[in-house]
Parts: structure tokens; C-alpha cells; sequence
């Protein structure tokens, strides 16, 4: 009679699928690269567990019983389960295979993510990227509740229990509508953007912040109107309209431009710009693979000829 609290071994099962495999003790243990005496120890432990005899074996022959027939199907089913969460361990503990979450700001992702997974899908075809687009704050409470697991955000962060990777710096550029008297400068003070009506971002976007934190520093009180963008992409076709200025980031000069009239210039040195990083859960113990993940990113970025780029 088969003990109900018996836990079959994995050792028990594979040998047993290997003997109804071979139908042969001898070539069963050397596809399982063990002794026959060990086989035959794992088979009689199964055994002896369930309570059932599952192979019978003469001199001449070895078959299964009516009892290992019907449990064999079930035999395999377990091993090749075991097999696939073995394999899948492998992918969650390497970043670097598998699956990775990974979350990114609006004004980094639609500009880094063309470049971004074109390369990694060739430097790392066994890593499959599932992207997220959100804002920082809400960022930060997915990787807090583990529904992403890394992400790109503009640093410092100073959120307890993540780790923050630099990854590049980059210059922020003054967006200007065609035809512009600052248009094509190369060293606007920033003090400019006293005189300048200043087009935002939605509240929440880090780069309002960025941009009212560059006015401050230069010791400015900007003219804010009305207007306000959800994304970057609606602020710079407000400029390209006529409605005011706004700040964009280096990695956004090439599309941006690209797509119509959009004249631009650059501040002068220092010229005020942000970091872009990679922040983890400091739990999560794979600080290590992220880093070699950020700095994969970073290479990208930095040699796609985006401009005043800079590796962190």
C-alpha cells in the first residue's frame, strides 16, 4: 500500500524513466552517468515508498509492470518539471539571460530604446527586455514592489534600500522655434531664460524639476505660462509652434530635430545637464550583473554619436 506522506526522490524518478527508457540496468545507469548498484538503489527506494513494484527484471529481460505502465507517464512529467524550474532558476539568478523588467523615464525611453534593444538583442540574444515607461516616483514603487526589476531613471534618487549605477551624463540643450535670434548659439547663459516663456512638463516629470532647478542655479525667475506637456515629444511641438522655449536632453536633439523645424542652441560651460542611471533593489543581490547590464547600456548610448555624451 503506497504511503501517502512519501516524497519521491528525483534520483528514484530518473531512474526509473531510464530503465523503462533502456529496458536495461546496464545502459539505463550509463545515460544517467551513475553505478548500477546506485540505479538499482534509487529504483528500490521508489519502490519500497510507493508500495508498488514498478519493473520486473530476469536473466533475460527487463519490463514494466501494470503498476509502472501507468505511473510512468507521471514519472516524466515530474522530471521534465524539475528540469524546466532548474532551467528557469538559471535565467532569474543571471540578469543577463532570461527575463529582465526594466522601467525608464519618458524623456530617456523613446530617444535610448531603438539604439538600446537592437543592441542588446546581439550582444545578449538569450536576455529578453520587457519595458516599462513610467515616471520616476512611480518607478521606484514597482521596483519596491517587485513588479520590475531594474530601472532608468535620471540620478540621484536617494530612495532608502536601492542601489543607484551612473551610467552617462548628458547636457540639457535649449529648444527654440525656428528662426530664433538665439538659434544655433553655443553659449547661451542660462540667465537667458529670464526673457524666455518656459514651456514644462507635467508635474511628476523629473525633467520639470531639472529644468526649474537650472533657472534657480542661475539665479532666474522664469516666465511660466500656461501651457503644459505631457510628454517632451507635445512640448517641443509647442516651440516648434511659436507658444515658448523648453529644455531637452542631448539624447533627444537627433529625433526632435529630425522631425521639423526645431532650432536649438547650447549653453555655455558649465553647461547644465542631468546623470542617467540604472537603480536596483538593494535586496535583490545582483548588483554585480547590473552593472555589467548598465555599463552594456551605457556603451551604446555613448557610441551612437548622439553628441555631448558622456560615459559616468
Amino acid at each position: 500500500m503506497t504511503d501517502q506522506s512519501y516524497q519521491p526522490t528525483i534520483a528514484g524518478l530518473k531512474a526509473f524513466a531510464a530503465i523503462a527508457d533502456k529496458r536495461h540496468f546496464g545502459s539505463a545507469a550509463d545515460g544517467l552517468g551513475v553505478s548500477q548498484p546506485s540505479l538499482s538503489q534509487a529504483l528500490a527506494a521508489l519502490e519500497t515508498g510507493l508500495g508498488l513494484r514498478l519493473v520486473e527484471r530476469s536473466t533475460r529481460r527487463v519490463f514494466l509492470t501494470s503498476e509502472g505502465e501507468a505511473l510512468l507517464p507521471r514519472a516524466t512529467a515530474a522530471i521534465e518539471a524539475v528540469d524546466m524550474f532548474t532551467a528557469a532558476a538559471v535565467g532569474v539568478a543571471q540578469p543577463l539571460s532570461g527575463t529582465v523588467r526594466l522601467g525608464l523615464i519618458p524623456t530617456v525611453a523613446p530617444y535610448v530604446l531603438p539604439l538600446m534593444l537592437r543592441d542588446l538583442a546581439t550582444q545578449l540574444p538569450e536576455l529578453a527586455v520587457r519595458v516599462v515607461e513610467d515616471q520616476t516616483s512611480r518607478l521606484l514603487d514597482a521596483l519596491r514592489h517587485n513588479s520590475i526589476d531594474a530601472a532608468m531613471v535620471a540620478l540621484p534618487v536617494d530612495a532608502p534600500g536601492m542601489i543607484e549605477i551612473g551610467m552617462y551624463d548628458e547636457d540639457f540643450v535649449l529648444a527654440l522655434p525656428p528662426g530664433h535670434a538665439l538659434a544655433g548659439r553655443s553659449r547661451v547663459d542660462p540667465a537667458a531664460l529670464a526673457d524666455l516663456p518656459l514651456l514644462l512638463l507635467d508635474e511628476g516629470h523629473c525633467l520639470r524639476d531639472q529644468a526649474l532647478e537650472v533657472c534657480r542655479l542661475a539665479g532666474v525667475r522664469p516666465d511660466v505660462g500656461s501651457t503644459r506637456a505631457a510628454s517632451l515629444a507635445t512640448a517641443v511641438q509647442c516651440v516648434e509652434g511659436g507658444l515658448g522655449v523648453t529644455l531637452i536632453p542631448q539624447t533627444a536633439v537627433q529625433t526632435e530635430t529630425a522631425r521639423g523645424a526645431l532650432a536649438i542652441a547650447r549653453f555655455g560651460r558649465p553647461r547644465p545637464g542631468r546623470r542617467i542611471g540604472l537603480v536596483m533593489r538593494a535586496t535583490s543581490g545582483r548588483e554585480d550583473e547590473y552593472r555589467q547590464l548598465a555599463a552594456l547600456i551605457a556603451g551604446t548610448i555613448t557610441g551612437a554619436g548622439l553628441g555631448a555624451v558622456k560615459s559616468a
